[in-house]
C-alpha cells in the first residue's frame, strides 16, 4: 500500500459519496465484486487504467480527476511539449504520459506510452474498459493481445479496436517500445 494508492482511494470514496452511491452500487456499475472495489478505495489494490477509466465513467469525471485530485481547467486548447505530459506510472513495464491532462470534457484520452521489455514469457495481464482505442507504434516492436488474438506490431503500425475486449501490449526484441494510445469514451 503506497501513499499514492491511498490518496486515489480517498478521492474515489469522496466522489462516490458525492454521487450517493454505495460501494456495492459502484462495484455493480463497474461489473466487479464489492470486495475488489472496496480494496481499491482503501488503497490496498493497485489501479489498472481500465479500473480508473471505468470508475471515471460511472462518476462522470476525467481519469485524471481521480488520479491527481486536480480538476483540469481548459476547454479550448492544451499544449504539451516534447517529453512532458502528466506522468502516470501504473505498472512497472508501462510508463504513461497523459497528453491532454488540462483539457476539460475530453472525448478522448491521449497518452504517450513507453513499454519496457519483460524477461518472463508469460502473457501479460489483459484489461478492458468501455469505448474504443487507437494505438500507433512510434518505435520498437510489440505483441498486441486482443481477446484470443495475437498480433505483432512494428514501428508505423497501428491498431483500432473495441477496448471492451480484454487487451494488453508487450515490448519484444529486448528493447523498449513507444506508442501513442488514444482511448475514446
Amino acid at each position: 500500500m503506497t501513499e499514492q494508492l491511498i490518496e486515489i482511494g480517498k478521492r474515489l470514496y469522496a466522489l462516490r459519496d458525492i454521487m450517493e452511491l454505495s460501494s456495492e452500487d459502484m462495484a455493480e456499475k463497474m461489473k466487479i465484486n464489492a470486495e475488489e472495489y472496496e480494496a481499491h478505495e482503501r488503497g490496498e489494490k493497485d489501479f489498472s487504467f481500465s479500473f480508473l477509466h471505468n470508475a471515471a465513467g460511472v462518476l462522470g469525471v476525467d481519469v485524471l480527476d481521480i488520479m491527481s485530485g486536480e480538476s483540469p481547467k481548459l476547454s479550448r486548447c492544451t499544449l504539451v511539449r516534447k517529453g512532458k505530459g502528466y506522468d502516470i506510472e501504473r505498472r512497472k513495464a508501462y510508463d504513461y504520459k497523459h497528453l491532454a491532462f488540462t483539457f476539460r470534457k475530453k472525448k478522448a484520452e491521449p497518452f504517450l506510452v513507453t513499454i519496457e521489455p519483460k524477461s518472463d514469457e508469460m502473457e501479460p495481464d489483459k484489461h478492458a474498459h468501455e469505448g474504443q482505442e487507437f494505438n500507433y507504434i512510434l518505435k520498437g516492436e510489440v505483441t498486441f493481445y486482443l481477446g484470443d488474438d495475437i498480433y505483432e506490431l512494428n514501428e508505423g503500425d497501428s491498431v483500432y479496436f473495441d477496448s471492451g475486449i480484454h487487451h494488453a501490449l508487450r515490448a519484444i526484441g529486448g528493447k523498449s517500445a513507444q506508442l501513442i494510445a488514444i482511448v475514446m469514451k
